[in-house]
């Protein structure tokens, strides 16, 4: 169990982001736009701008913020990687373990001398997750992966999270307003409005039997196909 107990984002003496978690295996943190879900996301990640202040307490065995044991999987793999370098060079190992990510994420060893914009959408995101798990996290990040992806391609991508989380065994922190995917993901969820946690517990639980109005809203939205603003 990975437990942050205070999250904190502070700017101008008012507080944008003051929640708490837990992470048991995989978490999926549900919210409308402006909820305070990626700003959760770049405070994790050391990126905030320097005008906010970060207030963290955690229970994690690693370093949570600015170690090599965390990654991150962004929402557009297009703008996340080089449009001039060949894929091959977006990685600091050697060719040998390059490949052997290829292998994991079900990639040809052919694509590791084109470029970005040679490759599919599908395509790009398996190579960043490839990236992601260069370094072995024990967190993965994933900032609405499967946003920018069509049907298929989605489904295939929360596939590959499943099978490479129960082999390589990391937590995952599931950023999305994509309730579909996150109940296909993630055992746990939050909902966060307005910068707070509203309501949180088993996915299955809290998503057939919502005790909170935002909630029941969010879910009768359909995330899945629009983005809910209120």
């Amino acid at each position: 169990m990975m437990n942050v107990s205070k999250l904190k984002i502070i700017y101008n003496n008012e507080a944008l982001v003051d929640i708490a978690f837990d992470i048991s295996s995989s978490l999926a943190l549900i919210g409308q736009s402006g909820s305070g879900k990626s700003l959760t996301i770049k405070a994790l990640l050391g990126m905030l701008p320097k005008e906010m202040k970060l207030q963290l307490e955690d229970n994690f065995d690693f370093e949570l913020i600015g170690g090599k044991t965390v990654s991150f999987v962004p929402q557009n793999p297009f703008t996340a990687l080089s449009p001039l370098t060949k894929i091959k060079k977006q990685f600091f190992s050697d060719i040998k373990r390059v490949q052997e990510l290829f292998d994991e994420v079900g990639l040809s060893y052919g694509l590791l001398d084109r470029f970005v914009p040679e490759l599919s959408g599908g395509q790009l995101q398996r190579v960043v997750i490839a990236i992601a798990l260069e370094s072995k996290p024990k967190l993965l990040l994933l900032d609405e992966p499967t946003t920018a992806l069509d049907p298929d391609t989605k489904e295939m991508i929360i596939q590959l999270l499943k099978k490479l989380q129960k082999k390589e065994q990391f937590k995952m922190l599931f950023v999305t307003h994509d309730i579909i995917s996150a109940r296909e993901l993630c055992e746990g969820v939050a909902i966060i409005k307005n910068g707070k946690i509203i309501e949180s517990g088993k996915m299955n639980e809290v998503m057939q039997n919502p005790k909170q109005e935002y909630t029941k809203i969010l879910i009768e939205a359909n995330f899945a196909n629009r983005e809910f603003r209120i």
